[in-house]
């Protein structure tokens, strides 16, 4: 049965190969990934065959674990093609490949029997009967039901032969773990086959069939009706119950989310988790972790099932971001000196502004702009998007490349 000896790994999600990097700086453990094809995520960038290769490279090289995602549920007529992307996985070597789908595991398992298949939660396995199947089907990690609670992954866990893996953070789907019928329904794209166009995030009014034009909102708010719209997860309070679970692996959702997103909730779990090892006995959620996933654009935090709280599964009618919560405006690209790096800016800046960054290691370094300067050392008080410039700061900061910069004050 399952060990609970081993660190909990933190597993990240890592849309193209900027993010895989941010990812791996932020602290974590693993990454998950998927190519052009057969993956839930079609419009995240994803990894060319040639990129994945560099990917898988870079993060072993690093001692990072890489996970591909092959999780769709194909059609007959894809099966040759999903042969074809299986044994170019058998060339790359990553650490495993998640799978949903009986065939593309029965595939998978003649093709590339030398890499390991972690179970995606799109195969809904909430009891210790299915884990078993699974296990004898050459499963070796099971990211369980998202619909299970913690006690019930506890006896899972203590009760199974594989590993298991459960979400720690991120957005929650309404559907039966993942598969959902609506974005078919309403803008012909499947979600089990990637092309998910969140309609469950989407603004809804009613309408009178005699009082046609005339909407009424089901939530009398200014911002319509969110039937739909589940709050974020967040299990930041409870990293000592997921681990004294007996759970393997946290996974952060968000392959299509920013890197401002990826750096925030990485970096706090990774300290989270360490500092919970490191002293069990003193572990309490820090001001500073708040105050980093609070700047993350999310829809209202819950802990979904895990607690089997009815009121963490309530819908959320509240603004999605307050309006002064940190605007990621750029990622350190190379180190000056403590009070002068080189940044890659991604949304615009001025001379004055209060600027957080997170470091990859210790609090956030909060600072403000004094000096910037262009490629060609010409002095200017904006720069733009897409610019690169040298930034000064009043004060110094224990910061390195890679690291990402938030604007902090609320004029935006």
């Amino acid at each position: 049965m399952t060990s609970f000896k081993k660190k909990i790994e933190l597993l990240a999600p890592a849309g193209n190969f900027e993010k895989l990097e941010t990812a791996i700086h932020y602290g974590a453990d693993a990454v998950y990934i998927a190519g052009k094809n057969f993956s839930l995520r079609s419009f995240s960038g994803n990894f060319t065959i040639d990129e994945m290769f560099q990917a898988v490279s870079y993060a072993h090289e690093k001692n990072i674990k890489v996970y591909v995602a092959c999780n769709i549920y194909p059609r007959t007529d894809e099966e040759s093609a999903i042969s074809e992307f299986l044994a170019k996985l058998g060339e790359i070597n990553p650490d495993a490949v998640i799978i949903a789908d009986p065939g593309v595991l029965m595939q998978a398992k003649k093709i590339i029997p030398n890499i390991p298949i972690h179970l995606s939660t799109q195969a809904n396995t909430t009891s210790r009967q299915s884990a078993l199947f699974w296990a004898s089907q050459g499963v070796v990690r099971v990211n369980t039901a998202r619909e299970l609670t913690l006690d019930e992954i506890k006896t899972l866990a203590l009760n199974s032969p594989v590993e298991i893996e459960t979400f720690v953070h991120g957005a929650m789907c309404i559907s039966y773990s993942g598969r959902c019928l609506l974005s078919s329904y309403m803008a012909r794209r499947d979600g089990n086959r990637g092309m998910c166009a969140h309609p469950c995030r989407w603004k809804y009014s009613v309408v009178e069939e005699l009082r046609p034009g005339h909407y009424m909102p089901l939530y009398e708010d200014d911002r319509g009706s969110y039937i739909f719209n589940s709050r974020d997860l967040c299990m930041i309070d409870h990293i000592p119950e997921m681990i004294s679970a007996g759970i393997s692996s946290l996974k952060i959702e968000g392959r299509m989310k920013g890197l401002n997103y990826l750096a925030a909730s990485v970096k706090t779990y990774r300290q989270a988790i360490d500092l919970y090892y490191k002293a069990p006995e003193n572990y309490s959620v820090t001001e500073d972790w708040q105050k980093t996933l609070a700047g993350i654009n999310q829809r209202g935090y819950c802990t979904g099932f895990y607690l089997n709280d009815p009121e963490a599964r309530l819908p959320n009618y509240e603004k999605d971001k307050p309006e002064n919560n940190p605007k990621f405006v750029g990622k350190i690209v190379k180190m000056i000196n403590r009070n002068r790096f080189y940044v890659g800016v991604r949304n615009k800046i001025q001379i004055g502004d209060a600027i957080d960054i997170l470091t990859a290691k210790g609090p956030i370094q909060s600072n403000r702009i004094a000096k910037m300067m262009t490629e060609k050392n010409e002095e200017t008080a904006v720069a733009q998007p897409n610019a690169s410039v040298f930034i000064e700061t009043e004060l110094p900061s224990d910061c390195e490349p890679n690291d990402i910069i938030q604007k902090t004050n609320s004029e935006q």
